[in-house]
């Protein structure tokens, strides 16, 4: 399985979503059936969005509580769905080192966003993992 893939492409689902303010099952069928992946990686992007859209208000709010000078609706989509994505590895897999969350979640915004979103992206998870007191999985 590629889970570089397989985060580069629920970054791009869950970034469809957020543009279309739909995130019903609908948006996720249209885009497993306009885009092939093999079963680990169609395995992650389900659960990764089913338990991000579920848990929405939850994650919004560790990512409102850690953006100095801030507002959620002010933050560049992409950025918003990286760490979205992060903060889900950080809270629900913990089968996934932070450390891994949170460097394939830079890279992730290099590659799509711009350098200060990335240095940014590494500044929020810091403070979401030093206020949860996460030291490890």
């Amino acid at each position: 399985m590629g889970r570089k893939r397989a985060r580069e492409s629920t970054m791009k689902l869950l970034y469809q979503m957020e543009m279309h303010e739909d995130f019903s099952d609908h948006i996720v069928n249209f885009y497993f059936e306009n885009n092939n992946f093999d079963e680990g990686e169609k395995e992650y992007i389900l659960d990764a969005v089913s338990k991000i859209v579920e848990n929405l208000e939850s994650i919004d709010s560790q990512i409102e509580k850690n953006i100095e000078k801030w507002e959620i609706n002010r933050l560049a989509k992409i950025d918003l769905c990286v760490l979205r994505i992060a903060i889900y590895e950080i809270l629900y897999r913990p089968d996934i080192p932070i450390e891994v969350s949170i460097n394939e979640a830079i890279e992730i915004s290099k590659k799509y966003s711009s350098e200060q979103s990335s240095k940014f992206v590494n500044g929020v998870l810091g403070s979401i993992v030093r206020s949860n007191d996460i030291n490890g999985k």
